[in-house]
Order: C-alpha cells, then structure tokens, then sequence
C-alpha cells in the first residue's frame, strides 16, 4: 500500500523520497510507495555513497522555509541522528533571496490599516537581512525613533499549511507501516513541529519573547534586546528597535582587537546561564546571524521567534549534572541524568555508567583544547538515548543553543573556557535561584499552603485519636504484590509434588523389575517399562517447563 499522491503534494513527496534515497534510508522509500514520486535524474545517488554532514543542511536550506524548519527540529533529536549531523543542522541558517518591496508595501499597509507613507517618516526599500519567513528593513519613525521592521513573507503560511499536509500523510504511514515509525512516532513529533512553526509565524509572540527577555536581562550592561513598539506590531509585521552593529563573525581580527572581547564572551555565557537556570526562559537559536556585536560595544540579542522553556525541576538536575561533569564526578552524572529522563524497557544501567565514566574522562583529559558546553549536552543526550533513557526534548535544544553560543564566544575570546565560567558562577546561579524562591508569588503560595494546614490539622488530629481510642487504627504496608507472591508459592508447591510423583513412578518402576510376568516390553516386566516411560516423559516436560516458562 502507498500513499495517495496528491498532484499539490507530488513535489514535497519527491522531495523526501530523494533526502531518505541520498542520506542512505531507501528501504524507507521503498516501504512507502515513493519511489512512484522520484523522477528518473533524481535517482543518480548511490545509497552508499559518502555524504557529508554540512550537505543535510545544504539540502534543506535549498527546500524551502519548512526544510529549514525542520531540519532545526532533527537537530534536537540526537537519538535519530549522529553527533555531526546535529552540529551541522544546529547551524543552520536560513538565507534565501528578498521579495519586492510592492509587497512589502501592501502586507504593511494591510496589517497595520495606515499607508506605509503615513506610519513611517522613513522606510528602506532594500531589506537589511532576508530569511525564510521574513525580511526586515530599516525605517524612522514619525518621532525619530530608529526601527527595524519585520515583514512576513506573502503566502508563506499557505506554503507551509501545504507542506506540513504532505508531511502528516507521510508521517501517518511511516508510523502505520515501519518499524523506524512505530520507534521515533513521527506523527507525534510532527505535532511538536507544527505548534513551533506556527509560534514563529505569529509576530505579536516574538514580541512578547523580546519584552520578557529585555526585563530578565536588564542586569546585564553589555547586552541589549530590542524591544518592540506594540502599536505598530501585528501578526504578520513586527516593529522594533533598530540596533546598528554588525555581525559578529564578519569583523576583522583588527576589530576584534579593538572590543573587551573577554568581558563581552563571559557576560554573554552568564547572561545564558541565567535564562536557563534561573528564568527557564531562554533565546533558542543564538547563531552568529542573531548575535550582533552593536556600535556601542554591547551584545545585541535579536530573532526571538525561536525560544525555549526549562521547569525548576530540570534546571536543579541541569546544574548538577553539568557541575558534576566539569569537576569529573562521572557517577553523580549518570545519575542525575537518569533522574532527568524517562527509562525505557531497553534502559541499561551498567552501560549507561560505564559510557558516561568514559566521557567524562576524555573531557578532564581536554584540558588544553576547546571544551563545548552545547557538545558535552548533547553527547550526554545521545548516550542516554542508546542506553535506553528518553531525555526531554527541551535539553536537546539547550545543547543545540550551547553549541552555538560556544562559537559566538570563541569569536569574542579566543581562549573563553565555557567549563570553568560555568564553575564560576555557580555561586551567583545559586543564589539567583534561592532569591526567586522568595518571590512574592511563592511567599503567598506557601501562607496559603501554611493556612490551609492550621485549619485542617485540628479535624485530621481529632480523626486520628478517636481512631486510637475506638482500636480502629490500622496501617497499610504495600510492600510486595500478595496475589504474585502465592502464585509462586503454588507454583514451588506444584514443582515438588511432580517431582515426588515421579520418583515415586521411577522406585515403583525398580521395584516391579524383579517381579517376572509373561507381559514384557523388550524383554523386560512390562508394567515397569511403562512407569518408567511416563517417568522419563513426565521428568522431560517438567524441566522444559522450568527453563521457558519460570523467571
């Protein structure tokens, strides 16, 4: 059985088909029927042939904006791919070709109900940067303030409603159909990807994402988030603070010589430090093309459509383990990453200690190369998913956030050591955490929790006694499974009774041996063999019995 191909479906069917034929997953193809929708010129790639990682993230880019998007998904899940894969994916960076400014004009004038002439004292009709979803351009306002405006691109939520279709038909059979289906749930992690891309897509949430960044970082002095102008944003147009900089990894060495290269990588790690231990609220894609370094020498944080939320529970665990790892406590690693995840059925505890010993060895050893805090997460990651543990899928994008950020650092300060920040400021974490705790909010939680306890402890306290006083008082121990417990009993109870039957049969047997009737089998008392025969039979079942069916 193959898919119904749809002619509006046909090219993002032919499209998958040569990605699974090229990256070596032909028996995917085959499976599914589509191999109806490759056309001859696209079937040139040998299975077998070497591919290097950058050329998944190549592929995807030239696909289009819901490639893009999705090859930023695999690249939080290490359990699918190799470590080289979700590196190169993790950098991925959408750059495509601007569309007109007419359009530009109309989707603005259309969104925000005012000509574009009358909103804006200034607008560039050349965009400053274009990418998969939309483009900005640099304006004034009528007051004089410098904006950047984000504008969506036409049609681009048709194109990926269209796209996200063919995917869940394909996603629908693979997990119906294949085994690589029913393991990963592939429609199950459609799902997630369409709610991220359908955040992304709307404008006002990223603007809320640069308001709530810009007050948990409004501490930090050398970095900067624009924030947006509410009036003059929509879901399809954003209106923010235009910062002037530059991209961080095209300045010169020259320039670089000129900044406090230091200062800058190490405010920057705390700043994300602080987002992910202490807010659990944190800036998801940091790759150099959103980290610019401004004219005023700040870090400048830009492109919040992408971001990530880790629980309190997670970020207690997080710090512990990344400690841990930094000061070559393997066991205590292990062990808070197996408190992290899931256990599956396939869980391997002896392995899982011995892998992680062994990583956090060679990384003690690394003392005099690069460390990279976003590779060390996600080989954790992969170790545990081989090993049997599913960690969340919010620690894989951490990893994928560190990683970037690592290279942003290094670019900053050459010799920045993420490990030994990170020891740091674990103080300044700890005490960032045990201030937030004493939050208003969790003060008023725990004097309601207090409050509710004094009202109710007298009525539970009186239950309690005249319990007491009645000899009603009982106490339940579930501390093993009774009605498992008297089934092996039965079951032990049933083993010594055939084996007590059959020793019998076998004297019984040795017995009648002597006594000589004319009813002989093979020349011997006739009625011995056969007790000895049912003996032998009985005694034969009863250990194939022990050994495939007893645990």
């Amino acid at each position: 059985m193959g898919i119904s191909l749809k002619p509006q479906h046909l090219k993002r069917y032919k499209d998958i088909a040569w990605l699974l034929i090229k990256y070596g997953r032909s028996d995917l193809v085959k499976t599914a029927g589509l191999e109806e929708a490759i056309l001859e010129e696209d079937q040139k790639v040998s299975d077998d042939a070497p591919r290097e990682a950058k050329e998944l993230a190549d592929d995807l880019e030239q696909r289009g904006p819901t490639f893009i998007k999705l090859g930023q998904l695999l690249s939080t899940r290490p359990d699918m791919l190799p470590l080289p894969y979700i590196e190169a994916l993790a950098r991925l960076q959408d750059k495509v070709e601007p569309f007109a400014y007419e359009e530009v004009e109309r989707i603005v004038n259309s969104e925000l109900g005012v000509r574009l002439s009358k909103a804006f004292a200034e607008f560039d009709r050349e965009p400053m940067a274009a990418a998969s979803l939309g483009q900005v351009h640099r304006a004034r306002m009528r007051d004089g303030r410098q904006v950047a405006v984000k504008v969506q691109r036409p049609n681009i939520r048709e194109q990926i409603a269209e796209d996200l279709e063919a995917f869940e038909e394909i996603a629908e059979f693979m997990d119906g159909f294949t085994d690589m289906g029913r393991r990963y749930e592939f429609n199950k992690m459609l799902g997630e990807f369409r709610r991220s891309l359908l955040r992304e897509l709307d404008y006002r949430q990223e603007a809320q994402n640069l308001i709530t960044l810009g007050a948990n970082l409004r501490e930090f002095e050398r970095i900067v988030v624009p924030q947006p102008v509410n009036d003059y944003t929509t879901s399809r147009v954003l209106t923010m603070d235009y910062v002037a900089g530059k991209n961080i990894l095209s300045l010169s060495p020259l320039a670089l010589l000129d900044i406090n290269g230091e200062a800058l990588a190490e405010d920057l790690f705390r700043a994300y430090l602080k987002q992910i231990l202490v807010d659990g609220f944190f800036h998801a894609d940091p790759h150099p093309g959103n980290v610019f370094l401004a004219d005023d020498g700040r870090i400048a944080l830009l492109d919040l459509g992408m971001v990530a939320h880790v629980t309190p529970r997670l970020q207690e665990r997080l710090l512990q383990m990344l400690l841990a790892i930094s000061e070559g406590r393997s066991d205590d690693a292990a062990r808070f990453a197996i408190q992290i995840g899931e256990k599956t059925e396939a869980f391997n505890s002896t392995g899982f200690s011995a892998r992680v010993a062994e990583f956090v060895s060679v990384y003690q050893q690394a003392e005099l190369q690069r460390i990279e805090a976003g590779r060390i997460v996600l080989q954790i990651t992969q170790i545990a998913g081989e090993c049997g543990i599913r960690l969340p899928s919010d620690l894989t994008m951490l990893g994928k956030t560190l990683l970037n950020l690592d290279q942003v650092g290094w670019t900053l300060d050459p010799d920045f050591d993420p490990n030994a920040s990170l020891r740091r400021n674990a103080a300044e974490i700890l005490r960032h955490r045990v201030m937030k705790s004493f939050s208003p909010g969790n003060l008023f939680s725990s004097v309601l929790e207090v409050q509710d306890l004094v009202q109710t402890l007298p009525r539970r306290m009186n239950r309690i006694l005249e319990h007491v006083a009645n000899n009603d008082l009982e106490v339940r121990v579930q501390a093993i499974d009774e009605t498992k417990l008297m089934a092996g009993f039965q079951k032990v109870a049933n083993r010594i009774t055939m084996g007590l039957v059959l020793a019998a049969l076998i004297v019984g047997a040795a017995m009648l041996m002597q006594v000589p009737t004319s009813f002989q089998i093979f020349g011997y008392p006739g009625l011995a063999i056969i007790f000895f025969l049912v003996a032998a039979a009985g005694g034969i079942l009863l250990v194939l019995n022990i050994l495939f069916k007893d645990e």
